[in-house]
């Protein structure tokens, strides 16, 4: 029976520098446009990779677009899943034009909300004179999310933005976005916007090539939970964002009868 993991990359299978030691025997993994390295791996990340890839197939399940996936210095020889679900490539690297159209007529609906919070968190930043700004990200000429940084990385900017704006918007009666917090990102997207629909759509271009297959899941953030309880099993790395809401569970004492079935959170 073939096996497949759809893996997350960026604090999956690498990382920036600053989340890491010098101890780890850190290698390049990813570049920006200019070439300069920014994200790289540990020994513990590519023996773990290099073991998956002799066992299973993998399927990188990542938020990253076309031309930021392309920077990425890893190899993967199937289907790829890219701005969290929103398009799939297939092996070789050519759009799946099937998922491609019908994200592209789910987006065109959803594109004036993202462009009305955009306006609302500029004239936010504006009056309060912060030099944060949000962006429309689209690819492939399709728009996905919002998406607010912090030149600074100060977090708790981020934080007053959120709750001063974002949270007020998305309370809205009928809101139909949802918002995915991680580190220095803040990304507003409709909730039909999701890895776990992509990861459902590629299972079963899967299952009718080869059959029944064994599926497993690997990611660092909440916003991969719902793809991974898809999955048969799913792997969380220690120290994730993931790691950490599965630590508060258990030691709030919620018994294992109470977790979801249908998701295999693996330490």
């Amino acid at each position: 029976m073939k096996k497949f993991l759809f893996i997350d990359l960026d604090d999956t299978l690498f990382q920036t520098r600053a989340k890491c030691s010098e101890a780890d025997h850190l290698l390049p993994a990813a570049t920006l446009r200019d070439g300069t390295a920014n994200s790289f791996s540990t020994a513990r990340q590519r023996a773990l990779l290099e073991w998956m890839s002799h066992n299973a197939t993998l399927i990188p399940t990542t938020a990253r677009d076309i031309e930021s996936f392309g920077r990425v210095n890893l190899s993967f020889n199937s289907y790829s899943i890219l701005n969290f679900g929103g398009l799939v490539l297939k092996p070789g690297g050519g759009l799946d034009e099937h998922w491609q159209a019908q994200m592209a007529a789910e987006m065109a609906k959803k594109q004036a909300g993202l462009e009305e919070v955009i306006g609302l968190i500029d004239a936010y930043c504006r009056a309060h004179e912060l030099p944060n700004r949000g962006r429309l990200i689209s690819d492939a000429g399709i728009p996905f999310f919002a998406l607010l940084k912090d030149p600074d990385k100060n977090l708790e900017r981020l934080s007053l933005i959120e709750q001063a704006v974002l949270a007020p918007w998305l309370n809205t009666p009928g809101c139909d976005y949802v918002l995915h917090s991680n580190g220095n990102n803040l990304a507003l997207m409709p909730k039909s916007l999701d890895k776990s629909r992509a990861v459902e759509y590629v299972s079963g271009l899967l299952r009718a090539e080869h059959g029944e297959i064994i599926t497993l899941g690997m990611g660092d953030s909440r916003s991969d939970a719902a793809f991974m309880a898809l999955c048969d099993y799913a792997i969380i790395p220690r120290a994730s964002q993931l790691a950490r809401a599965q630590a508060e569970l258990l030691g709030a004492g919620l018994s294992s009868s109470r977790l979801s079935t249908g998701s295999r959170l693996l330490p």
